[in-house]
């Protein structure tokens, strides 16, 4: 629907930047268009306790439809952009077999990231992602079935393939992943699985570099590194993953390790466009006010974007940059329509935060306070929660976290091919 005399704003990426580039532009005097290739919006933080069971599918996920169904000049669209032409300032976008070209004024890029092998593509092959719901439930369905299968085997060294799980990247997606690996096939499943040698998983988490959590301090990393090995999970640092195969790994330094579950978490890239300049990780280079490097009228926001702070370093590929950005990009376009100088991209930041099982995280609460354990616990439950989408999702990710708690049961168990 076109708007007489209003300016025309498309977003590509219902993700945290685009998602909030569109909260920040909902009502104003301007057509909005919200382009993705998902029907979804995905609380991607929580995508790790999907694939462990621990909640289902449609907890962390959210209708982009919904969001916007009551704003006027919000309209969406599932399909994807495979054409972009900036100086005649029109997409194309292509679904279900079909294609359609639209103009724009404004355009919003917002496309994310995606898992980077640094140039090792070899390894993906026989590597989980954990990136969309889709990864999730992929990897969800792996790993019950590994256990069922485990059930079958008497050979030791087939059942240490089955029963061996490891995370590459001691990033907090590596960490929370490992903990609630450990926690799915040591509390819940192994009692469900009797036997007269009861089935008894193990969980390696790989980090090239000689410490976790990279830019948290050295107190918070040794921290997180006692409170996941006390959870029982191995740490592998200093060395890094060389070749991947269908029941194994290799370490760099020679070592080989069977397990046919390989979750990789070692850092991500950009998706920008190729009508773009790119960066070396796939990003595009923006100026301060997130208008792109040669583009008039054209932002990219998140993880898109490759933009720099006054120390000279990239700003990180985090959700509260996206969201900061998001806005930031909505304003400025709003500004630039009423002819106002456009504002350069400020970080607010309030700290970072991993979880690493039950009772068991590091916060860094703006970069000020250290918190670990319990209290480090609560706060990231708290944050999570109140920063879900949708009051019925909020309820629901309480009361399961609560019954978790409670019971160590996850109900979320069913394979699904």
């Amino acid at each position: 629907m076109k708007i007489k005399g209003h300016h025309r704003v498309i977003i590509i990426g219902a993700g945290f930047g685009g998602l909030f580039a569109a909260k920040a532009l909902a009502n104003e005097a301007v057509e909005v268009l919200l382009i993705d290739r998902l029907n979804y919006h995905t609380f991607t933080p929580l995508l790790y306790q999907v694939a462990t069971s621990a909640l289902d599918p449609s907890q962390i996920a959210y209708p982009v439809r919904k969001i916007f169904a009551r704003i006027p000049n919000v309209q969406c669209l599932m399909g994807d952009v495979i054409n972009i032409d900036p100086s005649a300032k029109k997409l194309e976008i292509a679904a279900g077999g079909m294609t359609r070209q639209e103009n724009f004024d404004h355009l919003i890029l917002a496309t994310g990231s995606t898992p980077d092998y640094f140039g090792r593509e070899d390894l993906r092959r026989h590597a989980f992602d954990l990136r969309t719901l889709a990864d999730a439930v992929r990897l969800r369905n792996h790993i019950l079935r590994c256990f069922e299968m485990a059930a079958w085997v008497k050979d030791p060294d087939l059942l240490e393939e089955y029963l061996t799980f490891t995370v590459v990247g001691g990033g907090p997606t590596g960490l929370e992943t490992a903990g609630a690996l450990h926690e799915l096939l040591n509390e819940v499943l192994k009692r469900e699985f009797p036997d007269e040698e009861p089935l008894s998983a193990r969980v390696i988490l790989v980090e090239k570099a000689p410490h976790l959590l990279h830019p948290y301090p050295e107190s918070l990393r040794d921290s997180a590194l006692a409170q996941i090995q006390e959870l029982g999970v191995e740490v592998v640092l200093g060395n890094g993953v060389d070749e991947i195969h269908s029941t194994g790994f290799h370490l760099e330094d020679g070592r080989e390790i069977h397990s046919r579950t390989v979750v990789w978490a070692a850092g991500v890239r950009g998706t920008g466009l190729p009508e773009l300049a790119l960066t070396a990780r796939n990003k595009i280079d923006v100026k301060p006010t997130l208008e792109v490097e040669g583009f008039n009228g054209i932002y990219a926001v998140g993880d898109t974007a490759s933009l720099k702070n006054a120390q000279g370093q990239e700003y990180p590929m985090m959700i509260p940059v996206a969201q900061q950005q998001g806005v930031l990009a909505a304003n400025n376009i709003l500004r630039k329509i009423k002819g106002e100088e456009l504002e350069d991209f400020r970080y607010h930041d309030r700290g970072i935060m991993a979880t690493i099982g039950r009772k068991r995280a590091v916060a860094w609460v703006y970069n000020q306070v250290p918190l670990t354990g319990f209290s480090a616990w609560l706060a990231w439950l708290g944050l999570h929660l109140v920063s879900l989408i949708g009051f019925r999702n909020k309820l629901i990710v309480l009361i399961s976290w609560i019954w978790n708690y409670l019971t160590y049961d996850r109900s979320v168990r069913a394979i699904l091919d």
